[in-house]
């Protein structure tokens, strides 16, 4: 399947790979190529990167939904018969909708929205931010506004992280510790140290000295709290970890010709297979073209680069330079196919395998993206 056969019969694409690779531009490339297409498409990121609202025409990515004006197609000589919208992953306010949805009162939520604990995990915990993004994709999967979603995920290391959130969160509001908090502190706030054996009651006394009883009411409040709303986070954390494995969610891996980032691709290509999710292609940005030798000799090549340099110019000073530099480019272009050809043998010939060239200047603007989404989807 090409990959433009996956943004056109897809309802979420999510990229993942490694830093460096090229994937948020990608990202915002295959966005661009469904909109013109004539989808109704949202680039949703987790990693807010400036450059990418840059490259859509946008002073800054916000956590609202801004849409492309149809206009800035126009600007580039380009025409968008679809629509294009891009927001950034609020993780704070994704975690306060997720608790007012499934708490069993007002006063449940409030009290768990309002706890110091809280607002610590659901803006700077680890992890957090990953199980907030499955949960906010979850969201706008089902919203019919949209044909299609694009997800620009973190670099390599996260995005594993990423993939198994629904399942650590579980695991973690069902651990050992937290059932044990809930069993001490529950019902008895400040009274708990009469009502645990000696053993905790000890090892409580211990952290009270360190941390302060508010801050282990705090932590007992906010277990409480949790444990209420177990129920509800962990039929959603199943649904959103059963959503990534749906039909209608394709993963395309974006890597470059390093061979680091090679190996990363094949890891992370393997962990997909493994977690039962669709890798419908790999893409390989920055791929440097075999620029042929020249035909002539040197004498003559300094001839033809007198005709073109200015006089004040010494073309027989300058070749050597040039010489050189072409040397360098077909070495770069010889490590990159081998490189290429390596993750071609390792994926197998049933993967689809997109390759982009390396440009001579950054990706910045709509024009720049509908280039590199012609490649991505094989157009002329």
């Amino acid at each position: 399947m090409s990959l433009a056969e996956v943004l056109g019969s897809h309802r979420v694409v999510v990229t993942v790979g490694s830093g460096g690779v090229g994937k948020t531009t990608t990202a915002a490339a295959m966005a661009v190529h469904a909109a013109m297409d004539g989808r109704k498409v949202l680039c949703l990121t987790i990693d807010p990167a400036r450059r990418l609202a840059n490259s859509l025409g946008l002073d800054e990515m916000t956590t609202s939904e801004q849409d492309v004006p149809s206009s800035l197609f126009e600007t580039h000589g380009l025409q968008c018969k679809g629509s294009l919208s891009a927001m950034m992953l609020d993780t704070k306010r994704t975690f306060d909708d997720l608790v007012a949805r499934h708490a069993s009162s007002e006063e449940a939520r409030d009290r768990i929205l309002n706890n110091q604990i809280y607002k610590y995990v659901a803006s700077s915990l680890a992890g957090t931010q990953e199980y907030m993004a499955m949960e906010k994709l979850h969201e706008v999967r089902k919203d019919p506004t949209w044909d299609l979603v694009v997800l620009d995920t973190p670099p390599t290391a996260s995005a594993l992280d990423f993939l198994t959130a629904p399942e650590r969160l579980i695991d973690a509001i069902d651990s050992p510790a937290m059932r044990w908090f809930l069993q001490v502190f529950e019902g008895a706030g400040k009274e708990a140290f009469g009502l645990v054996g000696r053993g905790a009651t000890v090892l409580l006394r211990g952290i009270g000295k360190i941390t302060g009883i508010e801050f282990l009411e705090q932590v007992a409040e906010f277990v409480s709290g949790i444990n209420d709303l177990f129920g509800g986070f962990k039929e959603r954390a199943e649904q959103v970890s059963d959503a990534l494995r749906s039909p209608e969610v394709a993963f395309v891996l974006v890597t470059s010709p390093n061979p680091l980032a090679i190996g990363e691709a094949r890891f992370f290509s393997d962990k997909l297979q493994e977690a039962g999710m669709k890798r419908e292609a790999i893409i390989i940005n920055q791929v440097h073209t075999l620029i042929p030798e020249p035909n002539i000799s040197s004498e003559a090549q300094v001839a033809e680069l007198r005709m073109v340099l200015p006089e004040s110019l010494d073309a027989a000073d300058i070749h050597p330079r040039l010489s050189e530099a072409l040397k360098l480019e077909r070495r770069w272009a010889v490590a990159d196919r081998t490189e290429v050809e390596r993750l071609n043998e390792q994926v197998g010939a049933e993967t689809h395998i997109v390759e982009v060239p390396a440009f001579d200047e950054d990706v910045h603007d709509l024009a720049a993206l509908a280039k590199v989404a012609s490649y991505l989807t094989m157009a002329s």
